[in-house]
Formats: structure tokens, sequence, C-alpha cells
């Protein structure tokens, strides 16, 4: 994959595609460390460059402080990616997220909810920062 000109909608839409792959071979009710683990795997696999579980700093000042914000998976630098697998997705969900996006100085997250009956606008939601 060429590091030159990265287009966030392209990488957005291959995600989207690798997870209802996933979700159609595996359906719901898994941890979300197994959906982590294999979508991560899926997207290396379509060449992208995927780190789990990134560690996200808060910067007060000038203080660095590593008190444990992870994000799921990010992809080629440029999109973070928060898995759930729960019954419904909540407020709360989208604000973590944007609040990493922030921390992270990232543009694009996805919130992705693999406990649904299919992966459609209420369990794979695009959040800008």
């Amino acid at each position: 994959m060429t590091r030159i000109m990265i287009n966030l909608n392209d990488i957005s839409y291959n995600i989207r595609k690798a997870c209802f792959e996933i979700h159609n071979k595996l359906g719901l009710g898994l941890l979300e460390s197994v959906y982590e683990a294999i979508l991560a795997y899926k997207l290396h696999e379509m060449g992208y460059n995927v780190r789990t579980q990134v560690p996200i700093p808060v910067i007060y000042e000038n203080i660095k402080l590593d008190i444990g914000f992870r994000v799921d998976l990010l992809v080629e630098d440029v999109i973070i990616i928060e898995l759930k697998s729960v019954e419904n997705l909540h407020p709360v969900h989208s604000k973590k997220l944007l609040t990493y996006l922030r921390l992270a100085n990232k543009k694009l997250g996805l919130l992705i909810n693999f406990n649904s009956i299919s992966i459609d606008k209420e369990s794979f939601i695009r959040i800008i920062n």
C-alpha cells in the first residue's frame, strides 16, 4: 500500500467490507478481543498497516500522562477503530471515541459493534474530529 496518498474514505470502505465478511462468517456473540484480532489480521492481509491496543497519552500543559487510554486498532496511523460487542451502542461510546481522536490528533474514527444482527448504520458509525 502506498503511503504517498492515503484516502480515508477508501480505507473506511475497506474496513467496513472486512467487517461485513467477518460478521457473515462468525456472526455475533464473540468477545471483543476475538473480533479485534481477526479484524487486525484481515486488514493486514489487505495490505494495511495495523496496530492494536495503541496507547494514547494525555498531555496537560507540559505534562505527559500515560494513564492507560488505549485504542483498539489504529489503521495506517490515520483511522482509530473502537470495537464493541455489546447489546446496544450508547452515546458514551461515541464520546469516548471522539476523545481518543482529539487526544491522538486524528481525523476519523470508526465505532463498530459486532454484537448486532448486521453491520449497518447503527453498528458501524463514522466519527469525525
